[in-house]
Order: C-alpha cells, then sequence, then structure tokens
C-alpha cells in the first residue's frame, strides 16, 4: 500500500462502483474520489463450496465484470465488492451472507453470540478499455472480529430494528451491532463495513486508473 492520498491524484477516466450499498459509496466519498453508481444485480450464489476469501473474490469479480460488460472500450474502471461472514475454518466453516428474514437474522445472531469469526471482503477492479485476459485485479481482505455474548432480548430488539437488512452476517458494525463487538484483528474496521479502502486504492493504482 502506498499511503498516498487519493483526493490529490487524478482519475484517468471514469470510475463506477458495481453496488448500490450506501456505505460502500460513503467510504469512497470520504476518500475523495468522484465515482458514478450501477449495481450489477448479478446473482450471488456460489457454483461449488469454497474458503470464504475465495468466496469474496468471485462474487467481488463476478459484479465487477457484469457492470464493465456495459462499458467496453471505454476509458473507465469497475470497482466490484462483496462481503461474508465466516465462522470456522474451510472446510468446516459455515459462511453468513445476507438474511433472507427476521428468522434468518435471528439465526446468525445467535451463531456468532460469544463467537470470533472473520469478516472477509473481496475488491475487484476493472478495467473496461482492455477487456480480457489482465483486465481484472482482485484481493481480499480479512478481519477477525471477536463478539460478547448476546442475549435474546437484545438479539430481538435488534432483529425488530431492522438493522440487519441487506448485511452481511446480518450485524451492521458502523451502526449499532458496535455494542455487541469487543475487538478487531488484523483488517480494518473499514473491511469490516464492506470495502477496505487501501486495498480498493492499491488495486485502482496498479490498473491504471490515476495518472490521467
Amino acid at each position: 500500500m502506498t499511503g498516498q492520498d487519493p483526493s490529490k491524484e487524478r482519475l484517468a477516466g471514469r470510475l463506477i462502483l458495481a453496488s448500490a450499498s450506501p456505505r460502500r459509496s460513503s467510504l469512497l466519498r470520504g476518500a475523495g474520489l468522484s465515482f458514478e453508481v450501477e449495481p450489477s444485480g448479478v446473482n450471488e450464489d456460489l457454483a461449488r463450496p469454497c474458503a470464504a476469501e475465495e468466496a469474496a473474490r468471485i462474487l467481488a469479480c463476478r459484479k465487477a465484470e457484469a457492470v464493465a460488460g456495459l462499458h467496453a472500450g471505454e476509458s473507465s474502471w469497475v470497482i466490484g465488492s462483496d462481503t461474508v461472514v465466516a465462522l470456522g475454518e474451510w472446510p468446516s466453516q459455515e459462511i453468513l451472507g445476507k438474511p433472507t428474514s427476521e428468522q434468518d437474522a435471528r439465526r446468525m445472531l445467535g451463531m456468532l453470540s460469544g463467537s470470533r469469526h472473520r469478516v472477509v471482503t473481496g475488491v475487484a477492479v476493472v478495467s473496461c478499455s482492455s477487456p480480457g485476459e489482465g483486465s481484472i485485479l482482485s484481493a481480499s481482505e480479512r478481519t477477525w472480529v471477536s463478539m460478547r455474548p448476546i442475549q435474546s432480548e437484545e438479539i430481538e430488539a435488534y432483529v425488530a430494528s431492522g438493522e440487519w437488512r441487506d448485511k452481511a452476517g446480518g450485524y451492521a458494525i458502523q451502526e449499532n451491532a458496535d455494542t455487541f463487538v469487543t475487538r478487531l484483528e488484523e483488517g480494518g474496521f473499514d473491511n469490516v463495513v464492506g470495502l477496505p479502502l487501501e486495498l480498493t486504492l492499491d488495486l485502482l493504482r496498479k490498473s491504471g486508473a490515476f495518472g490521467g
């Protein structure tokens, strides 16, 4: 990572975020980047079981490539990202995506209560001007999250709040779920929110998105 201030770098073309997540948009804006939002709408099912790190990268690439295909030949760069929560180690791990219902959110929070789990975010950057091999760069970041035991009434209150919706693992650390978290290790807070900024900026620089 270079640690360079992105607000002082010039984009070589359009930057597109292939995500409807307001959290990811907020993180990119906070880095001083100008970008457009085009959600990919891709299927997020995995064709085969795999480690959380690989799963996050596969889905990030899928999202970025779907949007990049709409801008082939343009001087544009697309960022795709996907976050998963994993309990246990591969191959016995359980990957928690976004809850599909209140019952599912309740189940996930119960599983995470008192756990030390990992949050993995995959990031992919596609250069639309040069489609094909070498046009996509991807990586992932991992953060270990320790949670205190969550009381059943706390789970019920959190589920009732609706804050779990569209959140991997059914919780948002940047909102009220921070009261459940006791420790973060390795990757940063932004990774748990949904977009590791330094990793993203590093991929953008390597892909040639800056310097125009």
